[in-house]
């Protein structure tokens, strides 16, 4: 099974900038769909940013301009750069990777902007 392990995590004032981190372990990792999403309390799970293997990048209109996805396929890593950020970016972020029906998650980073 891949096992992928995040970080980057913290607490950061409005107008901040952290950078997650998801190291993953398995095969073919430049093969695999990534992304991040995130979830406040009381909302659902949202998409934030996409990598598909493809090469293209796509993100949600909340954090264009803001955040950029990438991935080092020699690390086997995704990063989440996350630049300006607003309180109501507060939530946990999930990495994920998708390959054909196989989907694996994060353990979750709790990212919290202040006021």
């Amino acid at each position: 099974q891949v096992q992928l392990v995040e970080s980057g995590g913290g607490l950061v004032q409005a107008g901040g900038s952290l950078r997650l981190s998801c190291a993953a372990s398995g095969r073919t990792f430049s093969s695999y769909d990534m992304g991040w999403y995130r979830q406040a309390p009381g909302k659902q799970r949202e998409l934030v940013a996409a990598a598909p293997s493809d090469g293209t990048t796509n993100y949600a209109d909340s954090v264009k301009g803001r955040f950029t996805i990438s991935r080092d396929n020699r690390k086997k890593t995704m990063y989440l750069q996350m630049n300006s950020l607003k309180p109501e970016d507060t939530a946990v972020y999930y990495c994920n990777f998708r390959y054909g029906l196989q989907t694996y998650w994060g353990q979750g980073t709790q990212v919290t902007v202040s006021s």
